[in-house]
């Protein structure tokens, strides 16, 4: 997880490519040229044209320089971005400077440069280009070059508007960043959490098809079915003068071979065993809960079935997003109780459900609405970190749980069993932390095979 959390802080502003920036500066060099002819041909203005061509200029030779001298594919770093994005906005406060101001209607275009900086660079780098870009807007107030008729007429807003320009600007210019960054922080750290959760099903499926009993078995048996054939060979060189035994010989030196491409193929990319596609619901819960059965807390197990619900529990389909959500949510339980940690399943016609309690102290309140979002985290206080000193969760365990479970059709809700601010606790309540998983039963419960018909070839898989 650490390595996600290096690429989501620092690494993300080198993921922009200079051609996208390039191509961005081409669209933005295009339009101050047509703005230009336009005010200047069509409106009479009297520009600056020298340095107006000269600001424009400057852009273009950037372009050129950066064609011809960087790759394609150059991906530039965060000190890179920030000193194109600088540029940028510097080139247009000052093609704004020879162009009336705050007076020109363009002065918002000053907004673009911040938005990209908030969106892919560091908090450091927005921040000051945020107020390098308010000093701009500001000092434009006081400095710069009116917009005149060929008459000699200067085109001026009056100066309410001024100030009210220079006020939207700025508020845009803080607001405007603050939700770009924040919707872009989001989306990264969504984006992280759900590689995380890839990894972590890609791993439990690796595991679960390649388990060591299949890689043990391979190696082990190796040796022994090479003997096998080799005697088998020398037996039937001397044995061709006896038909009856030299095919007996032949036989186990073909039933040696085929041992060999069984293994091989087992330990290649492991055997999708179709008697293991489905178990019954509590073999799937205790495989879930197993790794967490020997940390110091109780778990117990109970089910039962519900109102029109059959005797027997069901077999469910045993899917690797199944086993590893319900093992995320159960290591949470185990975490925060304080002696106990209870799963309870139920069944009916319509649904099956998994409910998993502790009698720890809950969730944060304040929380409880935010849970299964990726990297929430709260600080610890130093009685928690004396309670779990071994637990640095970031609220991507129920994430991860939370995204895999939902993949599979179900519905999760989280609550507490008590009021967390009460004094009055009993270690044998149901007080803690509640986590509830409900699927439709159609969703993880198979049809079942009818007697006497075959379940199918197992199929390769491939890795």
């Amino acid at each position: 997880m650490s390595d996600l959390g290096l690429i989501g802080n620092e690494q993300r502003s080198n993921w922009i490519r200079l051609r996208t920036i390039i191509l961005l500066r081409w669209f933005a060099i295009i339009g101050q040229l047509v703005g230009i002819t336009v005010a200047q041909r069509l409106y009479n203005l009297q520009l600056e044209l020298g340095l107006c061509y000269l600001a424009v200029g400057i852009s273009i030779i950037g372009n050129l320089v950066a064609i011809f001298v960087f790759p394609e594919n150059k991906r530039l770093s965060e000190a890179e971005n920030f000193l194109m994005v600088m540029f940028d906005l510097m080139q247009l406060s000052f093609l704004l400077f020879l162009t009336g101001g705050l007076h020109n209607p363009f002065s918002l275009l000053v907004l673009g440069p911040v938005v990209v900086s908030a969106a892919v660079l560091s908090l450091r780098s927005t921040v000051i280009l945020v107020i390098t870009a308010a000093v701009m807007v500001t000092g434009m107030i006081f400095f710069h070059l009116p917009l005149r008729t060929d008459q000699g007429f200067v085109l001026r807003i009056p100066d309410i508007f001024v100030f009210g320009q220079w006020v939207a600007i700025n508020i845009a210019l803080i607001f405007i960043s603050v939700y770009a960054r924040r919707v872009a922080v989001e989306m990264n750290s969504m984006s992280d959490a759900l590689s995380a959760t890839q990894m972590a099903l890609a791993r439990a499926q690796k595991l679960n098809d390649l388990g060591g009993v299949v890689a043990a078995a391979a190696h082990e048996l190796g040796t022994p079915l090479a003997t096998i054939k080799l005697t088998s060979a020398e037996l039937a060189d001397e044995l061709h003068d006896r038909p009856e035994l030299y095919e007996d010989a032949m036989l186990i030196r073909e039933q040696a071979d085929r041992c060999r491409d069984i293994l091989r193929s087992m330990g290649r990319a492991g055997k999708d065993d179709l008697h293991m596609r489905q178990a019954p619901l509590l073999t799937v819960i205790r495989e879930a809960a197993e790794p967490h059965e020997n940390r110091g807390k109780e778990i117990l197990i109970e089910d039962g079935p519900g109102p029109g619900g059959e005797y027997n529990p069901p077999q469910i389909l045993r899917r690797p997003e199944i086993i590893h959500g319900l093992r995320n949510l159960v290591q949470n339980a185990v975490d925060f109780a304080d002696t106990r940690v209870w799963i309870e399943a139920m069944w009916t016609q319509e649904q099956i459900s998994i409910r998993i309690m502790d009698n720890g102290r809950g969730f944060p309140q304040h929380l409880i609405g935010r849970i299964g979002d990726p990297f929430v985290r709260r600080k610890r206080s130093e009685a928690d970190r004396k309670a779990r000193p071994e637990y640095e969760g970031m609220g991507l365990g129920l994430f991860i749980a939370k995204t895999l479970l939902e993949r599979t059709g179900a519905e999760l809700s989280f609550a507490n069993g008590t009021d967390p601010f009460s004094l009055s606790k009993s270690s044998s309540e149901r007080q803690g932390a509640i986590v509830e998983v409900v699927w439709p039963r159609n969703l993880i419960v198979p049809e079942p095979h009818k007697p006497g018909t075959k379940l199918g070839e197992n199929t390769l898989i491939e890795i």
